[in-house]
């Protein structure tokens, strides 16, 4: 192809990807009053969060007595700023063709949300730090508390989790799922942030551990890489699409363990104090102080051998 070919070639690309039949199913509609959430900065505002809940930890922000109020108190007006602009943008998400007047409710709906959420840091970093323990405690392996925070991919996943859902239960939409799948993205543990998780929670290794959007975790549970807490089918309507926002995925009461690639499906129950094994595909409830494993396969030996 002669390089007098390209501007021809690019031309007609274009014209294939401007036709609206090309687009109009993966594309989103927005004006520039209406900003759109930004991965990178909702990036920014997870490691700020980091930096607050875990001081000395994160950043470079000084822990001294005399200084930490001081820090903090920036880090928290910059959180402020940052997170009250990606909170607008989630809100005019979907509001097409919203007036001046509703776009100016929209940024004071923003504002207040946003201090309320900040008003909720110190209940995040209380669980947090119960997380912290738990996995601490939980694993031989960990040398202290500051190995578990700088390195467990469990905590990284349950932070971003104990954000997105505190955003959610402030009515915030689209952006608690994208901080969510950050850290899905990074650890390989996906934690829905509708789900509601009790205190001193754990995940150990984690990668490949799903949490469904309804399900219910208690105080003190532990559970391991490969596990799933899932849907065991997806009711549909008269016209055959998924029906939205029923109780679809397990309860699991306090002090529960769950080993590794268990499968618990549906709206049941693992009662309290319970331990469910490597490998079990349950889909019933079980009561409390039960204890399931994997049927063990026995046999005598190979057909027409000796057996060993």
């Amino acid at each position: 192809m002669s390089y007098l070919e390209y501007p021809r070639r690019l031309k007609d690309i274009i014209e294939n990807l401007s036709r609206e039949d090309s687009y109009q199913s993966v594309c989103h509609r927005h004006y520039p009053d209406q900003p759109m959430p930004s991965s990178r900065i909702l990036g920014e505002i997870v490691d700020l969060l980091r930096e607050i809940i875990f001081p000395g930890y994160f950043g470079d922000s000084p822990t001294r007595p005399g200084s930490i109020n001081y820090y903090l108190g920036v880090n928290v007006e910059q959180l402020y700023d940052l997170l009250r602009q990606q909170i607008y943008a989630g809100l005019c998400f979907d509001c097409h063709h919203a007036d001046r007047e509703d776009l100016l409710n929209r940024k004071d709906r923003a504002a207040g949300i946003t201090l309320e959420f900040i008003e909720k840091l110190p209940v995040i970093r209380h669980l947090l730090a119960t997380d912290v323990e738990a996995a601490y405690l939980g694993d031989p392996a960990a040398q202290s508390n500051a190995e578990v925070i700088f390195c467990y991919p469990a905590i990284r996943a349950i932070t971003n989790y104990r954000i997105a859902h505190e955003l959610l239960q402030l009515n915030v939409p689209l952006i608690p799922r994208i901080i969510s799948e950050m850290a899905h993205s990074e650890t390989g543990i996906d934690i829905h942030p509708r789900a509601r998780i009790g205190h001193h929670f754990t995940i150990d290794h984690g990668t490949g551990v799903v949490i469904g959007a309804t399900s219910i975790i208690g105080n003190h549970v532990k559970i391991y890489q490969g596990v799933t807490l899932g849907a065991k089918s997806f009711p549909m309507d008269e016209d055959g699409n998924p029906i939205k926002g029923i109780d679809r995925h397990p309860i699991v009461e306090d002090n529960v363990i769950i080993y590794a690639q268990a499968t618990i499906l549906g709206r049941i129950t693992v009662g309290a104090n319970s331990i469910i094994g490597g490998n079990v595909w349950l889909t019933s409830s079980v009561p409390e102080n039960s204890k399931i494993l994997q049927e063990k396969f026995r046999h005598s030996g190979f057909l027409g051998g000796d057996g060993i």
